[in-house]
């Protein structure tokens, strides 16, 4: 089993799910300018992947989050998170965490 150890503090910005709709029933976006409230700041771990998708470990109070949520560290980056999962060991909860996989804003340029 290998340990991922804390490399920043995390902030979640968790849009509010599930999304407004319109009269035909269609989800509509928030406001994409508006960020919504953060969630909390904990320590986490974020890197970068050899694709140039990041990888995220979130504490699992930060839990739920969906694609479209963001996060940001103490430097200022910010990312968007695209997929995300709860993991839960029974019995153990001291190594729960949330995986997610997001994109850096703006993305780099090679």
């Amino acid at each position: 089993m290998a340990v991922v150890l804390p490399n920043a503090l995390l902030t979640v910005y968790v849009l509010p799910h599930p999304w407004e709709r319109d009269a035909n029933g269609v989800p509509v976006p928030p406001n994409p300018n508006s960020r919504p409230a953060p969630r909390g700041t904990w320590p986490g771990a974020i890197t970068e992947q050899t694709d140039g998708t990041w990888s995220a470990r979130l504490d699992p109070q930060a839990w739920p989050v969906r694609a479209g949520d963001t996060l940001s560290d103490e430097t200022g980056r910010t990312w968007t998170i695209t997929t995300a999962r709860n993991h839960q060991v029974p019995g153990c909860p001291d190594v729960d965490y949330v995986q997610a996989a997001a994109t850096l804003n703006p993305p780099e340029v090679p």
